[in-house]
């Protein structure tokens, strides 16, 4: 190479050198200020919701895990505990452990009355189809007037606790009628294989197992005595101040809901494997089931005072409640 080449492409080095520099020098300037900009644009507060649930929608919502993704701009954590009924569910939220959940017609009362900071943010349709008082198939017991004397097993405070009261009322027998005996789902049920209980009040889709798989059958569901709705609650002060986490959830519970009435056969695929049990008991709970969740409304909350009167009255409750206390953000 002569020395005027050398020349030359010393002199090119250093060009593409110098412009190299130049160009990492701007990539950093933009980098810096994307940067700067970046940390001076302020985070939302770190929020969180803690859901409390029973194998039902929620859990769906769990699996799915679209809820995440949904609060995730608004900073919102979520994490999920469940409960095996209602009534332990409201007294994670009376303890602060809690800030959703969902739950039957009955628990809310004995939780409002315990002084629990309950807020009421959306039901679902009546379900009556998906609760009943359950006997062994060979039992003597014929009609609901048959109990009399009986033992009785149910989860103190559920939804079915209020849905027995109202049945033997309607058959002419009172609540003292029966001998009450309070157990939760699991042990029930082992009083029910043992015989130990004469019969077994419970909901799906513990109730849909017992007829599947113990071979139990329906003596009474609740059509045409109560509704069995189900709930979904927050405290008063969490909705006070998330509002709009709370507006997503139930839109998302909504939709799920919407989804659920037009596929019941894919749903009840999702839920079997969610929970471990099989298809055929799942299809027999989400055949019977209907969905739809909506606002809480002033007529709704009626149905909650008649419950709330119906336990005083029984002595059940320790003092009367005003459900309207419960109503949280605005009623339609």
């Amino acid at each position: 190479m002569s020395t005027n080449d050398k020349q030359a492409s010393a002199t090119g080095a250093r060009r593409r050198t110098v412009v190299a520099a130049g160009v990492a020098a701007a990539a950093v300037a933009a980098f810096g200020g994307a940067w700067y900009w970046k940390t001076r644009t302020p985070a939302l507060p770190p929020r969180q919701l803690r859901i409390g649930h029973q194998k039902g929608f929620l859990s769906l919502l769990k699996g799915r895990g679209t809820l995440e993704a949904l609060l995730a701009p608004l900073n919102v954590a979520v994490t999920w505990t469940e409960f095996t009924a209602g009534p332990v569910q409201l007294e994670a939220l009376n303890v602060g452990s809690i800030d959703f959940g969902d739950v039957g017609e009955a628990p809310p009362i004995f939780a409002q009355a315990a002084g629990a900071p309950l807020a009421y943010v959306a039901a679902t349709v009546p379900r009556p189809a998906s609760e009943a008082v359950l006997v062994p198939k060979g039992s003597a017991i014929q009609s609901v007037a048959d109990l009399k004397g009986r033992k009785v097993a149910f989860n103190k405070g559920s939804n079915v606790h209020y849905f027995l009261v109202k049945l033997l009322e309607k058959n002419g027998l009172a609540y003292g009628d029966v001998e009450a005996v309070f157990l939760p789902p699991a042990d029930a049920r082992a009083a029910f294989e043992k015989g130990s209980i004469d019969a077994w009040v419970i909901w799906d889709p513990f109730l849909a197992a017992a007829e599947k798989t113990l071979d139990a059958r329906i003596l009474a569901d609740a059509k045409d005595v109560v509704n069995n709705r189900a709930y979904y609650f927050s405290s008063l002060d969490y909705v006070a101040r998330n509002q709009d986490v709370i507006d997503l959830v139930v839109a998302e519970v909504g939709k799920l809901d919407a989804w659920a009435k037009d596929n019941r056969d894919a749903l009840a695929g999702e839920l079997s494997t969610l929970f471990g049990i099989p298809k055929p008991v799942i299809d027999l709970s989400v055949a019977r089931s209907d969905y739809g969740t909506g606002p809480i409304t002033k007529a709704i909350l009626a149905e909650q005072q008649h419950i709330a009167d119906a336990f005083f009255e029984l002595k059940l409750l320790p003092k009367q409640i005003n459900v309207l206390d419960a109503a949280g953000a605005s009623v339609a």
